[in-house]
């Protein structure tokens, strides 16, 4: 699928700018990242990489796409002729889908020239804003108690068609077992799942003709929806009944019923006694209805005895926002790598210059991440001892042994060529998982999580510091400093 004109107009004008100053033989490099973790908590995760593959593979202007820009007065002949064979030549490095990231951190690095890395901005932004929050929002969900399927259910609380299919992709990275969504299913072979609804009931004569339909069209996977009316005198005895009538004398398991209103932690209790009591203890119970993580965890922490969970806004839609930006950190002059830096009042919004890599460092003794330093390009960390300097407060060091280390990005693209190979989501689920085990209790827990440290090197420490210095005696422009 083409989506190159997915790009704002200024990404256009600045590209013709670069294009009539000799901008397609200019190397330039874009650090994506975001300066604060989403939903207030102690890890975001990562994603965006299969759309971004598929977007850099289709990336061409159409004659259609040349037209429009042609019809719009903006762009001159010479530009226009350059993007009719306009392709992305350069370099993408980026953290593997389902990888625990933080805040500061390059999640995604671009080498290419100026033109090209403008133009890619805004669908690069896209889709890692979009699809770090809905894998965030879902694994934050499923990591509450990992042994409780939680099946996802948003599509129809999406933003969107295409914004509802990347969140049941990503909800299934984030550890979710399946999703209602039948397209995210066929593009992204995964596992499709639902129950019934409160229609075929209210439709119906009465509450136990529906649950008799049901169970007739789908004996091997009943799950009654069980609140239309009234859950404790209405929906679980009318299910029981039918299970007892149908079901059981037809050699049919009653696999489960599902409340979706209510107070789900009192109705619960009562569902699973008289379930019990009636005989099936081996019947499931579902609950939804706008569950959230903290939610979740007060329904366990009061006892309710939950089999599994259908969750939609809260990870399909959630009311948060990632907040990934882009930024030019390095261009090439004269076969040297010149950093570039943004300077702000606000120390979080001063970004790091110069081209960089990410490195995670993990205990040899417990398997934990210990934290990440932003290391130059060409720096190998293989000493015995590291020292983590917080780059907001030089005091607050931490110096760590007796580690592995780990270089966080992969090459994606390389001389416009992919060179990776992207995982099937559930392989993706699978690394998630094990990735998430790396993380402290106290970096995984919903509220007040313990800050997971993120430093400079003391090259790229250092850098910063001297180019701040000279930013100070100058006044507008860039400024640089050589490598």
């Amino acid at each position: 699928m083409n989506q190159t004109m997915m790009t704002d107009l200024y990404e256009l004008t600045m590209a013709q700018t670069y294009f009539e100053n000799n901008g397609e033989n200019k190397i330039s490099y874009f650090d994506s990242f975001f300066r604060n973790i989403p939903f207030e908590g102690g890890y975001a995760i990562m994603g965006g990489c299969t759309e971004i593959i598929e977007y850099i593979k289709n990336l061409h202007f159409s004659k259609e796409d040349i037209n429009y820009l042609e019809s719009t007065n903006l762009f001159t002949k010479e530009f226009l002729n350059y993007l009719e064979n306009f392709k992305f030549t350069g370099d993408i490095y980026m953290i593997p889908d389902g990888t625990p990231v933080f805040a500061n951190e390059p999640v995604l690095t671009v080498k290419s020239n100026m033109i090209e890395a403008q133009i890619i901005e805004t669908a690069l932004l896209s889709f890692l804003n979009a699809e770090i929050k809905f894998t965030t929002a879902a694994k934050r969900m499923t990591d509450v108690k990992p042994e409780i399927p939680i099946m996802e259910f948003g599509a129809r609380r999406a933003d969107g068609i295409e914004a509802a299919v990347l969140a049941s992709k990503c909800a299934v990275i984030g550890g979710c077992i399946g999703t209602s969504n039948v397209l995210a299913g066929q593009k992204y072979n995964l596992k499709i799942m639902g129950t019934m609804a409160h229609s075929l009931v209210t439709e119906a004569e009465n509450e136990y003709e529906a649950f008799l339909k049901y169970a007739k069209a789908y004996p091997e996977n009943t799950v009654f929806l069980v609140d239309t009316y009234d859950t404790l005198r209405s929906g679980i005895p009318n299910a029981i009944k039918v299970a007892k009538e149908y079901l059981t004398p037809n050699g049919y398991p009653f696999k489960g019923i599902r409340i979706d209103s209510g107070d789900l932690a009192y109705l619960s209790k009562e569902a699973r006694k008289m379930l019990d009591e009636a005989g099936y203890k081996d019947t499931k119970i579902c609950v939804s209805n706008g569950i959230d993580p903290h939610t979740l965890q007060s329904l366990l922490m009061q006892g309710a005895p939950i089999d599994s969970i259908g969750a939609g806004d809260n990870i399909a839609a959630p009311k948060e926002r990632v907040g990934c930006v882009y930024k030019l950190v390095a261009i090439e002059e004269n076969g040297k790598i010149m950093p570039k830096i943004k300077i702000s009042d606000d120390a979080i919004k001063t970004i790091n210059p110069g081209y960089k890599k990410v490195y995670r460092f993990y205990s040899n003794e417990t398997g934990y991440a210990l934290g990440d330093v932003i290391a130059n390009h060409d720096e190998e960390i293989n000493e015995d001892s590291y020292t983590l300097i917080d780059p907001l407060n030089e005091l607050n060091q931490t110096t760590i042994t007796n580690y592995n280390v780990r270089q966080l990005q992969t090459p994606i693209f390389i001389n416009g060529k992919q060179v990776y190979t992207d995982p099937e989501v559930t392989e993706k689920r699978e690394y998630c998982n094990k990735e998430m085990e790396t993380l402290y209790p106290e970096i995984r827990r919903l509220d007040k999580p313990h800050k997971y440290y993120v430093d400079l090197s003391p090259k790229v420490l250092t850098r910063k510091k001297q180019m701040i210095k000279t930013a100070k005696k100058l006044k507008g422009g860039e400024y640089e400093t050589a490598n």
